[in-house]
């Protein structure tokens, strides 16, 4: 028997988001699906768990499209929670763990949010933001019953939610239907919802398992958020091709390189700054030597980084990777192009077709700059309850056809990419980011490659600050190199050396540390803001 009672029947090719567990738990029940700490889930127990809380949250009322919050650290309860509220019609939120409870409070408000899967702790700590949320209706912890509020939402553990046995029962769903809404960065300070279907995840996950060739034997670390796009992917990845996914809330880098040993990890997905940090560390035999690939995603990763990984991982193959939350995955880079154009993000995933266009929607020439368009499966619903963001972002793919009267709708990414003769695709910048100065357009991307391949620093991020003279100075804020000393002097004569002079920056500015976003990326809205008044004096 399948979900609910129904009849199951095994499927060729899995069509909705939790059937990517269901039919491995069919097909190879005793399969490893999912590890946390010293405790291990094969896929037959997996999907077990999941139709239980599937059939609770149904019988607590949770209905069809309505949202179920999940605030927590990755544990098994988090898996469970999110495929089960997709088992039961319903959409899951996953929210980053290291938000604060005004960011909770603001997502828990916009998607209206009516039941919240959470820890006693943290329900605790979201106390006055739950207060304000009047859509909420239940909260449940995963470790026990949070102390009820008068006149607020019903307070439950795990157990008793997932053995909830009331009226309720799901209504059909098919692939069209939304599953969840990940919260992206947004430009006006509060993030936005992205709104994923069903269709979108599980075109996601078979596309890119195709592409890095996932099996049932890889064992893929989980390293990122579970709210950040690609960290998400490495559940539905994994569970397409019937892996395993080892669940990892690290506290230092060398906690990542530490689980890679113990579980003998197959695959790791992790963005720039992170990558930066590992390739620091001495990485044993034991750590690298199951590893098939490791992938890079949300920013170009530094040659010199890239180089260093390949050393200590030399069985490994490197995927270039570029994504957007809107799509979740666009390009990837063929490994064995790497040593030829490693500054290329690569073509399109299989079942994406990407283009470069102009702001008229004309289609670029060979080496000419202009936006990346994502047209195909992946493209998501939209932005929740933002008609306006949506409009500018979602709008009709180029080159349709006149005949057809609905528009198909393509992201319009907001990246400058250029493609080149062999049709390999670069980044060039964010449309919103790029310097100007001097007259010059500059990738800040471009600067910072530049500056990583000198080894004088450890992290770096390069911004246009407002110039009296130049319209943007740049300025670059660095941490030091692993020798803890920053030269700021030679920095400056290796980037006269290796730059014309509109590039070189005017200012470099030494950190401990550069501030990150909830995903781990470097927060440059919050950068650009606090150093604006940089160049003031010249003005006076």
């Amino acid at each position: 028997m399948g979900l609910f009672g129904s009849p199951s029947l095994c499927r060729v090719m899995s069509e909705l988001l939790h059937h990517l567990v269901q039919d491995t738990a069919q097909r190879s029940p005793s399969l490893c699906a999912l590890i946390y700490k010293d405790q291990a889930l094969d896929y037959h127990a997996l999907w077990q768990r999941i139709e239980l809380a599937a059939r609770g949250f149904a019988g607590l009322g949770l209905k069809r499209g309505e949202r179920l919050g999940v605030y927590l650290d990755k544990r098994h309860e988090t898996v469970v929670a999110m495929f089960a509220a997709a088992a039961a019609g319903s959409v899951f939120v996953p929210i980053n763990p290291i938000l604060k409870p005004r960011q909770v409070g603001y997502i828990l408000r916009d998607c209206n949010v009516r039941l919240l899967v959470t820890s006693r702790q943290r329900a605790a700590d979201l106390a006055e933001e739950i207060a304000t949320c009047p859509d909420l209706a239940w909260v449940v912890s995963v470790d026990e019953s949070a102390p009820g509020m008068a006149g607020g939402p019903t307070r439950l553990s795990w157990q008793e939610a997932v053995a909830a046995r009331g009226p309720g029962s799901p209504a059909r769903i098919i692939d069209t239907d939304m599953t969840a809404i990940l919260y992206t960065s947004g430009s006006t300070g509060n993030p936005k919802g992205v709104v994923l279907s069903h269709r979108n995840m599980v075109a996601g996950a078979k596309s890119v398992s195709q592409y890095l060739e996932n099996g049932p034997s890889d064992r893929i670390l989980s390293v990122l958020p579970l709210s950040f796009d690609a960290g998400l992917s490495q559940l539905t990845t994994a569970f397409a091709a019937g892996a395993r996914v080892v669940l990892l809330n690290y506290l230092l880098p060398r906690d990542v390189v530490r689980a890679c040993a113990e579980a003998e990890i197959t695959g790791l997905t992790g963005v720039p700054p992170l990558w930066i940090q590992l390739a620091e560390l001495e990485w044993p035999e034991a750590a690298a030597r199951a590893m098939r690939y490791f992938a890079n995603t949300g920013g170009r990763m530094p040659r010199a980084t890239l180089d260093r990984l390949r050393a200590v991982m030399p069985k490994a193959k490197p995927y270039l990777m570029y994504g957007l939350t809107e799509a979740f995955r666009s390009t990837y880079l063929d490994p064995a192009e790497v040593d030829r154009r490693p500054d290329s993000i690569g073509k399109a995933i299989p079942n994406a077709e990407i283009l470069v266009v102009r702001p008229n929607g004309e289609k670029c020439g060979p080496d000419e700059e202009g936006e990346l368009v994502h047209r195909g499966a992946l493209v998501a619903l939209g932005y929740w309850n933002d008609a306006e963001k949506t409009a500018l972002r979602f709008r009709p793919a180029p080159g349709q056809p006149s005949g057809i009267c609905l528009p198909e709708i393509a992201v319009w990414s907001g990246d400058r990419v250029r493609r080149d003769a062999e049709g390999f695709l670069y980044f060039v910048g964010r449309l919103d980011e790029m310097i100007k100065t001097s007259g010059y357009r500059v990738s800040p991307t471009e600067v910072e490659e530049v500056i990583y391949s000198t080894g004088l620093v450890g992290a770096v991020a390069a911004l246009g600050v407002p110039h009296p003279r130049l319209g943007q100075g740049i300025v670059v804020v660095a941490t030091p190199p692993a020798d803890g000393r920053l030269d700021e002097e030679a920095l400056l004569v290796a980037c006269r050396r290796n730059m014309p002079q509109y590039m070189v920056p005017l200012l470099v500015i030494e950190r401990t540390s550069l501030p990150r976003n909830p995903n781990g990326k470097i927060d440059r809205k919050l950068l650009a803001h606090e150093l604006a008044a940089s160049f003031e004096r010249e003005s006076a």
